[in-house]
């Protein structure tokens, strides 16, 4: 079986201010994420990434290139333009250290179950 794609699955926390939550929310919104960002991510091999929300909790999906390196492309992509003040100006809604990278606030998580597998 060929693997055409790989599947990250992350997690973090927002403040708990609904104010903040609605600013993220529209942060998100179709069209307002910053272009260099969406770009960037593209150019590392994320193909498609949806983010979700309950509460005070994220949870994102993150689909790659089947020969996505996790590590080397997270690295690579903080180096792209804008991203280093996206992570700022997120960094405002997000419950972690303000210096905290995008590695560090979003936790990657372990699959443990995978239905007919």
């Amino acid at each position: 079986m060929q693997i055409l794609f790989k599947r990250y699955c992350k997690t973090m926390e927002l403040l708990d201010d609904s104010a903040l939550i609605e600013a993220y929310k529209k942060a998100h919104a179709k069209g307002a994420a910053w272009p260099e960002i969406t770009q960037g991510m593209k150019e590392v091999g994320i193909l498609d990434m949806e983010i979700y929300l309950i509460g005070t909790r994220l949870f994102m999906i993150m689909d790659t290139t089947a020969d996505f390196d996790h590590d080397k492309a997270m690295a690579k992509l903080a180096l792209k333009p804008r991203q280093s003040e996206w992570e700022v100006h997120m960094a405002q809604f997000q419950d972690s250290s303000a210096t905290a990278t995008a590695n560090q606030k979003w936790q990657l998580m372990d699959r443990i179950y995978e239905m007919d597998k």
